[in-house]
Formats: C-alpha cells, sequence, structure tokens
C-alpha cells in the first residue's frame, strides 16, 4: 500500500481511458502531455485487441441516454433498432 504514488493513480487512469477508447490522441488530451510519446507507453499495457463486448439494442431515446451514459458506444441502426457495445 505505501508503494502506491501520485503517478501510479495518473497511470492507472491513462491505462483505463485507452481500454475504453482506443484512440491514443483522446489519452494525450486527457493526460494532459505534450508529447505522443508520453502517452505511447501507456498502450503497450493492455490488450485492446479483445473482441468481448456487452452488446445492448435500444428503440427509444430514453434507452439511448441510458446506454450512453454507461459508457456504449453506438454501432448501428438495423430496423429502427439503435445497436450499442461495450468492451467487457
Amino acid at each position: 500500500m505505501l508503494q502506491i504514488t501520485f503517478h501510479t493513480f495518473r497511470h492507472w487512469k491513462a491505462t483505463s481511458e485507452y481500454h475504453k477508447n482506443p484512440d491514443i490522441l483522446h489519452v494525450k488530451k486527457i493526460m494532459g502531455h505534450k508529447s505522443i510519446h508520453s502517452t505511447m507507453m501507456y498502450t503497450q499495457l493492455i490488450d485492446v485487441h479483445d473482441d468481448e463486448y456487452i452488446v445492448k439494442v435500444s428503440s427509444s431515446f430514453k434507452e439511448d441516454a441510458k446506454y450512453i451514459e454507461a459508457g456504449f458506444e453506438y454501432v448501428t441502426d438495423r430496423d429502427g433498432i439503435k445497436i450499442y457495445r461495450k468492451r467487457k
């Protein structure tokens, strides 16, 4: 427990953001890095090629808002039903 530092929390935040949204520029902006090279070290910590998702479908604005607030991303619309997904 004494080995946890402020840097540990920054590292965890960057890694979790990259896992949710594997866009290195997004993580760079959140972390406030001036150089992309500072941010790149976080991309090697997790396997972002994990193809396991939680999938939800929505047919109303209320459900859309619920899924977006829960961190789901919009995928497509089929027969009036919207499909959302989020990494497991």
